[in-house]
């Protein structure tokens, strides 16, 4: 059994600092060149290790000393380089956001979970979509919507009455948020591989923002996502807690 080396990182809270002292002073501190860096805290600091990452051919093992902790396993000090040669790895592809603003100028970004669009005033958005250069809706008049992976499908998506995505599925979800026209329209499955554009109405009037995870950029006027499969994430699971399943468990909680 081969055992990978180690490094930590660690959420500023009582609980993942604790955990930290304690798998350190077990295990060592690590260093940059770790093969594996394993996440002590939530789901948002494993999104900022992931980003923090991204560059770099690491493997990505969480353990949950947060609330929710859907991205991460159990946490337990011991027997931890067992538990990573025992792991098993998913690789997530994350979507690239390009966002023209009102000035001109585009602003790069890379979403794990989900790109969401929202309105900044009071005002209610108006927003054409287009998806792989052919117009789907001519105006859809909402709060927002959000372009969700399968992995972020159980977040912010799934809180706007969004779908649920198998992570094999390969495909994402367009879900709206509070949409007044068309009062119907409840969003759509669409492959991976689509390219989406988000061209902004009355911008001036209605502004709207753009997020990528937890990345802004306000004042956008138009929005194009698509997957970037150049980009790998390898997050390892325990083999009792896999993310697959975990997705497929949500489906039928009450």
């Amino acid at each position: 059994m081969s055992i990978p080396s180690i490094a930590f990182v660690a959420a500023e809270s009582p609980d993942a600092q604790a955990a930290l002292a304690d798998l350190t002073a077990r295990y060592g501190a690590g260093d940059e060149n770790a093969e594996v860096i394993v996440v002590l805290g939530g789901d948002g600091t494993m999104l900022r290790a992931l980003h923090d990452t991204m560059n770099r051919p690491v493997r990505i093992f969480g353990m949950n000393c947060g609330t929710v902790g859907f991205l991460m396993n159990r946490y337990d000090a011991v027997g931890l380089p067992e538990r990573l040669a025992r792991a098993e790895q998913v690789t997530l592809h994350p979507l690239q956001m390009i966002a023209k603003t009102s000035d001109g100028i585009e602003h790069k970004l890379v979403a794990i979970n989900e790109v969401s669009l929202l309105r900044e005033s009071a005002q209610a958005a108006k927003i054409n979509l287009e998806i792989d250069g052919k117009e789907r809706m001519g105006e859809l008049v909402c709060d927002g919507v959000i372009v969700a992976t399968p992995a972020g499908s159980t977040a912010y998506n799934l809180s706007a009455h969004g779908p649920i995505l198998p992570l094999s599925s390969a495909v994402l979800a367009l879900t709206p948020i509070s949409p007044f026209r068309p009062r119907r329209w409840r969003g759509a499955i669409l492959p991976q591989r689509a390219k989406l554009r988000f061209i902004i109405r009355e911008p001036s009037r209605r502004p709207v923002s753009a997020t990528a995870d937890y990345n802004e950029v306000r004042e956008v006027t138009e929005v194009t996502v698509r997957q970037d499969p150049s980009i790998a994430l390898n997050l390892l699971f325990d083999p009792e807690h896999h993310l697959e399943e975990r997705i497929l468990q949500e489906q039928f909680q009450a």
